[in-house]
């Protein structure tokens, strides 16, 4: 991430999302500002404060999917939450605070698989080691025996004995590294934890406490270990995994956690419309309004308490999404309003961006379905005609019905492929062909019906 210019980091959501130019171009420099960050001078550094965005558009076009391809294109720490989850403390819903825990146990998990993959290969040969003693007990003698303390032993047949069982062993761990013991079996002692079944109920919840149950009772309970008959590649597997869980500073782990969070992590806030209140002061949009007065500490700056320590907010990025088609971001109290400055609207989608999402992305949904029915050995194409026909089809459903934009496509192309879907199997032509004749008696019946269509398409 800290190689990609606002540039390179457009080109790859191009690759997977079309169109939406403005909203690529505002995450790209908020992501290369987070980089900027780092290297201005230290006095500077924690005064400049993350320039959080609001995506705002309908349903189906691509804001949720440019949350999706940050976080795998970013190595920040990122969650993706949705705003409808939360509701005011007091009534039932999770705390707001629980994202930044969600987004710290996200991370330590990550720094954690990524310190076990580099102690990877030590934790092997400890592994092997065991499996080697599992096999074929050690001798108490030294590896190697050198001719002048063979009389040190009580007599030559134990000498001989102890260079049989080192040459054995070595003989074991040779054809252990080709696999040829895969097959064996062997006792191994698999240590197994059982927690009670507590159920906790406050009005606060669990996540209040800002420590986890389990993990407090964890360290109360012993470790049971059960004797288990497994296979030798899979007692390496077990054994190779303990090894490294055992290798790694978990002290380490958290420390270089929290900071990732807190000098770089990202919160994608999708639906933050759900949590906007119509007209405020009654029934539900009390908890709603509550949950933007609970949000601002965190967007504004501050500190949760987590499991693994006190963690800051102040350079955390939110980004929030919304299609606002009954409220407006103007309706966000005040205060939450002025800690989203970037505000960026998304186009919605038509017939000719439809064309382009059927077939050019990385992941484009005709690309899809090919592959699926390969796997039933079925070469199916679709004719520029069928793209064609299929996107008009889509525009002419959403502006019929309600518009979910490029959701649309995926319902058409269920409905378009059903009897080829069924019986892939069976069917004794493997080459397939749509073409845009196919496309309208197929989906003729149920678009000119507009009752059937708000059902099915």
């Amino acid at each position: 991430m800290s190689d990609l210019k606002p540039l390179e980091i457009v080109k790859e959501l191009d690759k997977y999302i079309i169109g939406q130019n403005n909203a690529k171009r505002f995450v790209a420099i908020a992501l290369r500002n987070r980089w900027r960050r780092q290297h201005v001078p230290k006095v500077l550094r924690d005064e400049i404060a993350p320039k959080n965005i609001i995506l705002i558009g309908p349903t189906g076009v691509g804001k949720t999917e440019i949350a999706r391809r940050l976080s795998k294109l970013t190595d920040s720490p990122f969650h993706k939450v949705e705003a409808s989850k939360f509701t005011e403390v007091g009534y039932v819903g999770r705390d707001v605070e629980s994202m930044i825990r969600d987004l710290v146990e996200l991370t330590v998990n990550s720094v954690k698989s990524a310190e076990q993959e580099a102690v990877k290969e030590k934790a092997r040969e400890i592994a092997e080691e065991k499996v080697l003693d599992l096999l074929l007990p050690k001798t108490p003698a030294p590896p190697s025996i050198k001719e002048e303390n063979l009389n040190l032993l009580p007599d030559a047949s134990s000498a001989n004995d102890v260079s049989k069982s080192f040459s054995t062993r070595e003989k074991l761990r040779k054809m252990l590294r080709e696999k040829k013991l895969d097959d064996r079996y062997v006792d191994l002692d698999v240590s197994e934890r059982t927690m009670p079944m507590v159920e906790i109920f406050s009005n606060v919840g669990m996540e209040e406490l800002g420590i986890s149950f389990k993990d407090m009772m964890g360290g109360f309970l012993p470790k049971n270990t059960k004797k288990r008959k497994v296979k030798v590649c899979e007692a390496m597997e077990i054994l190779g995994q303990e090894e490294a869980q055992s290798l790694v500073d978990m002290d380490k782990v958290v420390k270089e956690a929290i900071e990732k969070v807190e000098q770089s992590g990202i919160i994608f806030l999708d639906e933050i419309d759900k949590i906007v209140g119509k007209d405020g002061g009654h029934g539900p949009d009390v908890s709603r309004e509550g949950v933007q007065r609970d949000l601002l500490p965190l967007v504004e700056g501050s500190v949760v308490n987590t499991k693994y320590g006190p963690v800051k907010t102040d350079h955390v990025l939110f980004i929030a999404s919304g299609a606002f088609h009954t409220t407006k971001p103007s309706d966000l109290i005040p205060e939450l309003q002025g800690r989203f400055p970037i505000r960026v609207e998304l186009n919605s989608l038509g017939y000719k961006e439809f064309i382009k999402i059927l077939v050019e992305p990385k992941n484009a949904l005709l690309l899809q379905y090919t592959a699926l029915l390969k796997t039933e050995g079925i070469d199916i194409t679709f004719e520029d005609d069928a793209v064609e026909e299929i996107a008009k089809i889509a525009q002419e459903v959403n502006d019929m019905t309600e518009n979910i934009g490029a959701r649309r496509l995926h319902t058409l192309m269920e409905c378009l492929l059903e009897d080829i879907l069924f019986e892939a199997p069976d069917i004794e032509t493997k080459k397939v062909i749509i073409d845009g004749n196919h496309v309208r008696e197929k989906l003729k019946d149920i678009k000119d019906d507009e009752d059937l269509s708000r059902y099915i398409l």
